[in-house]
């Protein structure tokens, strides 16, 4: 078991435990005997990759009543299911109507804004490893509404050669720095999914993304400027020796959501400014009027100790 008490990450890998709830915590046992406990409250999101892992059903009432959704994963660290509070907000059935209203080219001017972000992002993280930055700087003021020309894959094909050599190749199935690296955007998705369900919005309706199969549209469009965050942490974890995902690596994504990031709102950790982030998407649903409360990229300094000052 990985926690994170300051990001409210619980992640459950170990084998053939029991989940169960005794007075407002989540215990965790072996063979009936208690090996840990952690407040309800204190809990964002719950990770599970454990083989032979049961649950008392009334975890997932406990965890619903808080809004905290449970990312069940595979393998491979990423996610294959999550279960979703069906009410996480008093506001809720106004936002889902106004989030299904919403015109396309709201949402299109929405998805122009995060992708900027995310580029924005990228270039400061190359910037942090010492590559030149200017061309996403540039490819950041291409981006149209509903990104068209597809700007983000080109960024993209720039971008992980840049950072981590010509022979990357991003795996959704490796290990190594690829499942460190799945591991990262797991962590990431459950903070963004906390935060749509806490907003009153609902997962499934994206401002982008809209496979049929993908329950979590909405989470993976608004989890994207945070994504070089994960790979900046992967790189240096790999670099520090780190090349597996493990209990420390774990912990130090989780601490992710603790990172201090500035917005044009102020400066908040992330897990906070994600659900920042979140409500001001619920805020223009509700006035059909964009105003998005996005990240800035952290200093180039901050960005090279990324996830350092955290491993254990």
């Amino acid at each position: 078991m990985v926690s994170n008490a300051m990001d409210r990450i619980v992640d459950i890998s170990s084998e053939d435990l029991h989940l169960g709830i005794y007075r407002g915590f989540l215990t965790i046992s072996r063979k009936r005997e208690e090996i840990g406990r952690i407040a309800l409250d204190d809990i964002g999101a719950l990770i599970t990759h454990a083989h032979g892992l049961t649950w008392s059903n009334t975890v997932f009432v406990r965890l619903s009543e808080r809004s905290v959704p449970v990312v069940i994963c595979a393998s491979n660290h990423a996610p294959v299911t999550c279960l979703w509070p069906i009410e996480g907000h008093h506001l809720q059935a106004a936002r889902f109507r106004a989030q299904t209203a919403a015109k396309a080219p709201l949402r299109k001017q929405a998805w122009k804004k995060v992708i900027e972000a995310k580029i924005g992002m990228q270039g400061a993280v190359l910037q942090s490893v010492g590559q030149e930055s200017g061309a996403f700087e540039m490819l950041a003021r291409r981006v149209r509404s509903g990104d068209p020309d597809n700007i983000e894959a080109q960024a993209a094909r720039r971008y992980w050669p840049l950072l981590m050599g010509r022979d990357f190749r991003r795996d959704q199935d490796g290990g190594g720095i690829n499942g460190i690296l799945n591991y990262g955007y797991t962590v990431l998705r459950a903070i963004v999914s906390r935060a749509i369900c806490a907003a009153g919005l609902h997962p499934t309706i994206g401002i982008h993304h809209a496979n049929r199969g993908n329950a979590f549209a909405l989470a993976d469009d608004l989890m994207e400027p945070y994504r070089p965050l994960v790979d900046r942490v992967a790189l240096n974890l790999v670099a520090s020796g780190k090349t597996e995902v493990d209990s420390e690596t774990k912990q130090v994504l989780a601490g992710l959501g603790s990172l201090d990031l500035d917005t044009p709102e102020g400066r908040s950790p992330l897990g906070l400014q994600a659900s920042r982030l979140v409500h001001s998407l619920a805020t223009s649903f509700l006035e059909t009027s964009l105003k998005l409360d996005l990240p800035r990229p952290p200093p180039p300094l901050v960005l090279a100790r990324l996830g350092l000052e955290t491993a254990p």
